[in-house]
C-alpha cells in the first residue's frame, strides 16, 4: 500500500488535534489547524456524533498517523505488544517511542518524524557507530544514536537542531547537539508519552 501523499494538515484537522506532522511550522500562525480548526470537507462545520466504534477508530488512526505507520505495520506492532508482559497499551506506546525514526526526531536531528524516517532510510544515522537504515529498528538502553560525519554538514540537520532547542527533550534521552549524537538513557515509559492519547481504545478496537 502506498503512503499517504496528500496534505498532512488535513490529517490534524481530521483528528481534531495537532500531530506536529510538519515540524516547527505547526508552532507558527501558518499552521492550518490554527486557521481552520474543524474537520476537512463540506460537512466539516456540521455537528458529528461519534459511536463507540468511531471513537476507537479515530484514536487508532490518530496514533498510527502520528508515528507515520501503515496499517499492517501498526497492527504487527500491536500483536507484538500483546505478546509481551505488562499492559498491552503501554507496551504499544513504548514500541512506538523506541522506533529509531522517532528517537532521531526526539533527539532533535529531524524537524518531523517523516523527515527522520527519510534520514534513517537514506543511511544518515548510526547506532553505536554502525549505520542502520531501518526506521522501525527498536533502540535499546545505553545505545548511542548519531549522525554520520559525512552527513553532519547538510543544512537539514543544522536547521532541525536549531528548532529542537525550543522543544522539551524527553528524560529518557540525552543529547549532545555539538557532536550530533545522543544516548538512550533508558527505555521510554507510558509517562514519557505526553500527547493526549487513550491507548485503551486502540486495545478495545483490536480486541473485537
Amino acid at each position: 500500500m502506498a503512503r499517504y501523499s496528500g496534505s498532512v494538515c488535513r490529517i490534524c484537522r481530521r483528528e481534531n488535534q495537532k500531530l506536529f506532522l510538519k515540524g516547527d511550522r505547526c508552532l507558527t500562525e501558518k499552521c492550518a489547524f490554527e486557521r481552520r480548526a474543524y474537520p476537512p470537507g463540506v460537512h466539516g462545520h456540521g455537528r458529528i456524533k461519534f459511536s463507540e466504534y468511531a471513537l476507537q477508530l479515530r484514536e487508532k488512526q490518530k496514533l498510527k498517523r502520528t508515528y507515520g505507520l501503515q496499517e499492517k505495520q501498526f497492527h504487527a506492532l500491536f500483536v507484538e505488544a500483546e505478546r509481551c508482559k505488562g499492559v498491552t497499551g503501554s507496551n504499544l506506546l513504548r514500541f512506538l517511542e523506541a522506533r529509531l525514526d522517532n528517537v532521531v526526531y526526539r533527539l532533535g536531528f529531524a524537524a518531523s518524524r517523516a523527515q527522520a524516517r527519510i534520514m534513517v532510510a537514506h543511511g544518515h544515522v548510526q547506532v553505536n557507530g554502525k549505520r542502520v537504515d531501518t526506521p522501525s529498528y527498536q533502540v535499546r538502553k545505553d545505545q548511542e544514536i548519531s549522525v554520520r560525519e559525512k552527513s553532519q554538514k547538510q543544512v537539514q540537520f543544522a536547521s532541525a537542531i536549531e528548532g529542537a532547542k525550543n522543544r522539551e527533550q524527553p528524560g529518557w534521552l540525552a543529547v549532545d547537539f555539538s557532536n550530533f549524537k545522543g544516548t538512550v538513557k533508558d527505555l521510554p515509559t507510558r509517562e514519557d508519552v505526553t500527547m493526549p492519547i487513550e491507548e485503551r481504545l486502540v486495545v478495545e478496537l483490536y480486541s473485537k
